[in-house]
């Protein structure tokens, strides 16, 4: 059986209770507190737009490497047969972009 506790025991607990409690309900209110609130979704957003644009780059990174290495042979020399046609391409949005621009305009 366990031995009786004094009073002056029984007050040191009670004492040590109450400055626990208080700990627990300060740290309670910073939790609640609505900067802090913020704070932590600003960061939760921040690091998911940074996981984002990473994918997003690796994804580009990957993209535009493969199509590098389509348009040229493995020696390194560009693959005339499909530079052409890319470049045409590229060439005949440009100009679409351009009158696009212009009958906007006028």
């Amino acid at each position: 059986m366990s031995e009786a506790r004094t009073p002056a025991q029984i007050e040191a607990d009670i004492v040590r209770r109450r400055e626990q409690l208080a700990e627990t309900l300060d740290e309670i209110g910073v939790r609640m507190h609505p900067q802090t609130i913020i704070g932590d979704a600003r960061a939760r957003v921040a690091s998911t737009v940074d996981q984002t644009a990473g994918r997003a780059f690796a994804t580009v990174n990957r993209v535009v490497t493969d199509v590098r290495d389509g348009l040229r042979h493995e020696d390194g020399s560009p693959r005339l047969e499909r530079v052409v046609p890319v470049a045409l391409l590229a060439v005949g949005v440009v100009g679409l972009l351009v009158v696009s621009a212009r009958r906007r305009r006028g």
